[in-house]
This record gives structure tokens, sequence and C-alpha cells, in this order.
């Protein structure tokens, strides 16, 4: 269970490393018309920070078989799954506004503007995070809910060791 635990943390990363390179791409500063991202960059890299320090401890973990490090582990993902909540939490509006834009139809009367936007917007005033794919945020979750569920149960010697 432990080396399943690795692996559903590794790809868990791979989809949060993902959003993240979505989010550089997308939160250009220099280019005018941006919204401005509602997930604060000190917790965007705290995220991922604590997410890369729990991996290499939890890989610790395996090699050395301390539980020490298996609960150390455990705690770095309290702290990682509350900032992904958290930014979750923020997400979502801008989740919704995006697809508010998506079904009204380019050119209708209903907040439509002369320049034909979407409900009053155009797709460069959703903050960068707006791009994020429904799928793969589900998914990062998911896995995420995972992994702490296979680290807590690891750590409290469930399932061989």
């Amino acid at each position: 269970m432990r080396f399943v635990a690795l692996i559903v943390w590794f790809v868990t990363a791979l989809w949060g490393l993902y959003m993240l390179a979505v989010w550089l791409i997308e939160n250009d500063a220099t280019r005018q018309g941006n919204a401005a991202s509602r997930l604060p960059i000190p917790v965007i890299l705290a995220h991922v920070g604590l997410a890369v320090t729990g991996l290499v401890v939890w890989v610790a973990y395996l090699l050395l078989d301390r539980p020490v490090l298996a609960w150390t582990a455990v705690g770095i993902l309290v702290g990682i799954a509350l900032l992904g909540l958290a930014m979750f939490a923020r997400w979502i509006p801008v989740y919704r506004m995006a697809d508010d834009d998506v079904r009204v139809p380019v050119g209708a009367t209903v907040g439509a503007t002369a320049g034909g936007t979407l409900a009053g917007r155009s797709p460069r005033e959703l903050p960068a995070e707006g791009s994020f794919p429904l799928l793969i945020v589900l998914a990062h979750g998911a896995f995420a809910v995972s992994t702490v569920v296979l680290v807590v149960l690891s750590a409290l010697g469930v399932g061989g060791s």
C-alpha cells in the first residue's frame, strides 16, 4: 500500500503541475485586459512547495522505514489539503463565470455588448484559473483525497509493511 500511495501522490502532483503550468501561461501580467487571479501567489507556492516536500518525505519513509517520517508526511498532507481546499473554494466562482460565458451565444441580445462579447465579458477577462479543465481539477482532487487516505492507512500500518 505504501508504494501505491507513492504512485497516487505522484499522479496527483503531475496533474497539479499541469494546472500550475496553465496558470503561469494564462496569468501573463504584461497582457492588457487580463483579470486578476483569485488564487493568491503565496498560497499556490506554499501548496506546491509542501506537496514536493511531502513527496520527498514519503520517499524517505519508503527508503528508511521510519514511522516518524510517515507521520511527518501525514502532517504535511494536512497542510497541502487545507491549501488545496482554499484554492478550490476560490476557483468555483471562476469556473461558474466561465461556464456562464459558454452558455450565452455570441451576438445574443441578453447581456451581449456591441462588440459581440459573451455575457458582457470577453474570454480574456476571466482569471487565469478559468482555463483549468474541469476534469483535471476533479481528478486532482480525487487523487489527492486518495493520497491522504493511503498515506494515513500506511502510517497506521494497515496493508502490511
